[in-house]
């Protein structure tokens, strides 16, 4: 049964391991194996405690075999994006400048997941400080995309992504601050889910710009995304952003169909240079929601073409103010014999970055520098509000918004390095929901004609991430593309 069960859902290992037809440890062993066996040719993982996992199985099995305590994430493997800290455990933002960083606590979406008895076993490749749209900046090694190991696995979450369609783990956590999760979702065939903003804790989680940053799940099917979600969310005085809502049944909203409800579609998000394929398989999902019973209705999303620039400005003034910390004397990796101290500050960051951290440290001191504050910071802040007042517009006329994730399906390595506007084009379906706070998911809608998945995004209003999961789930069910699997 070994590699069966790491086809498995969620629900389908928890009753497995509930009538005790399989244990926490057979569950995680038949995962480690596949990821010995097979990620040498994906790369999704950067680390694997195994000795540590097994110990969480342990205690898993003791709550299974004691029967009190269990939920559905009881003695099931998840995979944990390196940006966010785990105890004992290296946690580098896939960063030069981070590599002898081991954590010394656990962030709170860990330790939310160890109270409910998941086995949180390995951390996962990204682009450096989640900086990218392709996972081609890790500074320690590619990713590759296991339905075409010549294309990227989307980024920054790439590893998150390519692991759960690799089979190398039901479910996993990764971030999201300009479409980090949907994107590689949609690129890798699995389901992508970001929260509304201040839904979950980002305690513990290194961050790269501290208003769009946001943690969720990946899965296989919608159900298994909002169960994660569900354990995930809450109130955490540790983050100072975190909202105190009640967290809803989230899964129970996959059965309810969409029949009555009114699905909004920004004519601004089927553009000219999109891709045929990509466009036609979104345009089929559209038309299986409309036979289901949901009504479609154009809405209007004016702003969105200022998106890219406006999401360009404040991530990056805020990425040059979080990474600051890391100078080699506070944080970080520390250059060998400097002159002075200015020596040590350019060494160390200067060894410590990659390109394209820079490249984002430079434009946003740039931007917050004395004379361009108000030319630049200011008017972007200003076109943030008016992004998220069109959405706000566009949901008095309808309950959800559906679009593509991208405008291509997952790209070739190299394709897009050399030109960074290229690359923020990846992203010009999913930023205006991380400027605007919102919840949004990508669910597999179909294929191009060379075997790569195409993504459908759903976005809803601020905390209606039960919206997205009844409009995912009902779509999930009247098709089977969630059921596929890349050959490795």
């Amino acid at each position: 049964m070994g590699a069966d069960l790491c086809h498995l859902s969620i629900g389908e290992l928890g009753a497995l391991l509930r009538e005790k037809k399989v244990s926490a440890s057979e569950v995680l062993e038949a995962h480690l194996k596949r990821v010995e066996t097979l990620d040498p040719k994906v790369g999704a993982f950067l680390h694997v405690n195994a000795e540590q996992a097994m110990a969480q199985a342990r205690h898993a099995q003791e709550l299974l075999d004691g029967g009190r305590g269990v939920t559905a994430l009881t003695g099931i493997p998840v995979g944990i994006k390196d940006v966010i800290v785990m105890d004992g455990t290296p946690s580098t933002a896939a960063s030069r400048i981070l590599s002898a960083f081991k954590g010394t606590y656990d962030a709170t979406v860990v330790r939310k997941l160890h109270a409910a008895g998941a086995v949180c076993f390995g951390k996962l490749n990204m682009d450096e400080f989640a900086m990218g749209s392709s996972t081609e900046n890790s500074s320690v090694k590619k990713t590759l995309n296991p339905w075409d190991l010549d294309c990227v696995p989307g980024g920054s979450s790439g590893g998150s992504a390519a692991a759960v369609a690799a089979g190398f783990c039901p479910v996993s956590i990764g971030s999201d601050t300009g479409g980090s999760i949907r994107q590689p979702a949609a690129f890798c065939g699995v389901v992508g889910l970001k929260p509304t903003y201040g839904r979950v804790s980002r305690f513990g989680v290194i961050a790269f710009a501290s208003s769009l940053d946001q943690l969720g799940p990946f899965a296989r099917t919608v159900a298994d995304a909002a169960h994660l979600l569900e354990f995930m969310s809450g109130f955490d005085d540790l983050d100072s952003t975190s909202v105190d809502r009640p967290v809803p049944n989230y899964a129970a909203a996959a059965d309810r169909g969409v029949k009555g409800l009114r699905l909004g579609v920004p004519k601004e998000y089927f553009i000219d240079g999109m891709d045929a394929e990509v466009e036609a398989a979104v345009r089929g999902a559209l038309a299986e929601l409309e036979k289901q019973g949901a009504k479609l209705v154009e809405v209007s999303l004016p702003h969105t073409k200022y998106a890219v620039a406006t999401y360009y400005i404040v991530a990056t003034a805020e990425a040059s103010s979080n990474l600051a910390r890391y100078d080699g004397v506070r944080f970080g990796h520390r250059a060998k014999d400097p002159k002075d101290i200015f020596d040590l500050y350019v060494r160390s960051r200067g060894e410590g970055f990659g390109p394209e951290v820079k490249r984002r440290i430079m434009l946003g001191t740039f931007c917050l520098s004395s004379g361009y504050y108000d030319a630049y910071y200011r008017k972007a802040q200003q076109l943030r509000w008016l992004i998220r007042q069109d959405f706000l517009e566009a949901f008095k006329t309808c309950d959800a918004i559906v679009s593509p994730v991208t405008p291509t399906a997952a790209f070739r390595f190299g394709e897009k390095a050399a030109d960074p506007i290229q690359m923020y084009l990846s992203d010009i379906f999913t930023i205006s929901c991380n400027l605007a706070g919102l919840p949004g998911v990508s669910v597999p809608c179909g294929f191009t004609s060379k075997s790569l998945p195409v993504g459908l995004q759903v976005l809803a209003r601020h905390f209606a991430e039960e919206t997205l999961v009844q409009v995912g789930g009902a779509y999930e069910r009247a098709t089977d593309w969630h059921k596929r699997r890349p050959a490795l």
